[in-house]
This record gives structure tokens, C-alpha cells and sequence, in this order.
């Protein structure tokens, strides 16, 4: 651990920085979770896509520019943006779990190298890899009527529950006197999720707005849960 983490103490709390072979190999694995992002492209036909990669590119750069655009930030970590979760989950409505999921995972590894807080390994499995990672769920119903609204759905129900999780396991002690951990974790994390995701599917709730996500689903070969292409809003 001590060639990719690196133990401090501040203020009597334990922590682990992100060491220079720790982020060389964050990067690493970035780079091949874009690659596996625009690998699959169909059901029968496999290889790397130009303009898939190039999309779910675009909608990982979008989101992390909407991510520093804060509305609300909680005084301990957790902050209300413009829809940022939502372009994640776009990923995996336009080319279904498998590019989803990869395009999420590189998005949780992006937020690791650029806001990294970790006080032990399983807690920065939880909030970034699998926390960011799971809005690539989104995907498994991306050929399901109203599957650009539940998509989103899933995945914020998913980034909720390994964040509620997390402030169980490693930050129960944050819970005010008499409160139980899972309580003061689920008002702390539904608090700032709940508020993005309900802002964020009134947005995309909006006739014009779906009408466009979805003809750029279409236009861009957007495939079904099951790997094969199908039209948009189907």
C-alpha cells in the first residue's frame, strides 16, 4: 500500500495521501476504462469507437466541469451541482451497462486524483469507485420506455446507497448524540443527492429536452440494454 498510498496524521485523525506511482497508476487505469468505454459497440461487432469514445469523452469532461459549479456544499464533503451525475448516467443510456459502467468507473477514478479524501482503503473503494461507478447502471435500462428518466433513477439510487453505506462504516462517529449512523447518513447524503436528482429530472423531464437526448441517442448509434442498437425513446 505504501508504494500508491502514503500514511499522515492531522490532528489525531489517520489519513492516506495519493502517492506519485499512486497517481500514475489512477491515470492508468483511467485511460483503460475510456478504451473499454469504446470497445463495445454492438452485439455482433466489436471494436474501438471513434465518435462512441469521442461522446462519452465529451459527457465525462461536461461532467466534471458541472461538478466545480456548486450550488450547495455540505459542510462535510457532498455538494449540489448542475446535473453533473446526469451526463454519467447519459453514458450508459446512450451505449448501454457495459460502456456505462467503464465510463463511470474512469469518472470516480477522475475524482479520486482531483479531491482525493481517504482514511483507509475500503472507504475510497466505496466512495469513488464504486459510489461514481455504479451511475453506469443507468444502462440496463437504457431500451425501457422512460428509460433516459429511470436510468438516472438507478444510478442516483445506486451513488446514494454506497454513500449512505460509506457514512456507516467510516463515519458513524460523525452522528450527533443519540442518532443512529444510518439515520444521520442517509439525511446527510439524501440531503444534497436528493436535491440533484430531483432538480435534475425535472430538467430532463422538459418534452424539448428529452426529445434532444433522445435524437442524439438515436443519431449516435445508442444501444440497448442488451448490446443492440435500437431507436431512441423506443
Amino acid at each position: 500500500m505504501s508504494l500508491f498510498l502514503e500514511r499522515i496524521v492531522e490532528d489525531g485523525y489517520e489519513m492516506y495521501n495519493i502517492t506519485t506511482l499512486g497517481y500514475v497508476s489512477i491515470f492508468a487505469l483511467i485511460l483503460l476504462c475510456i478504451l473499454s468505454a469504446g470497445y463495445y459497440t454492438g452485439s455482433s461487432r466489436k471494436g474501438i469507437s471513434g465518435k462512441q469514445m469521442i461522446l462519452s469523452i465529451a459527457c465525462l469532461g461536461i461532467a466534471f466541469l458541472a461538478t466545480n459549479i456548486t450550488i450547495y456544499q455540505m459542510p462535510m464533503g457532498g455538494e449540489v451541482t448542475p446535473c453533473s451525475m446526469f451526463f454519467i448516467t447519459y453514458i450508459g443510456y446512450l451505449y448501454g451497462p457495459r460502456v456505462g459502467i467503464s465510463a463511470a468507473a474512469a469518472y470516480g477514478l477522475l475524482q479520486l486524483i482531483t479531491d482525493p479524501y481517504i482514511v483507509n482503503v475500503p472507504q475510497m473503494l466505496c466512495d469513488y469507485i464504486l459510489a461514481f461507478g455504479v451511475l453506469g447502471i443507468s444502462g440496463f435500462l437504457s431500451n425501457r420506455k422512460l428509460g433516459l428518466q429511470l436510468g438516472y433513477l438507478a444510478g442516483i439510487l445506486g451513488r446514494c446507497f454506497f454513500s449512505v453505506l460509506s457514512g456507516v462504516l467510516f463515519f458513524a462517529e460523525y452522528a450527533p448524540e443519540g442518532m443512529h449512523p444510518l439515520i444521520y447518513s442517509l439525511r446527510y447524503n439524501g440531503t444534497y443527492i436528493g436535491a440533484e436528482a430531483l432538480m435534475t429530472l425535472v430538467i430532463i423531464s422538459i418534452p424539448p429536452v428529452t426529445k434532444l437526448l433522445n435524437k442524439l441517442k438515436t443519431s449516435n448509434g445508442g444501444d440497448s440494454a442488451d448490446g443492440s442498437s435500437i431507436p431512441a425513446g423506443r
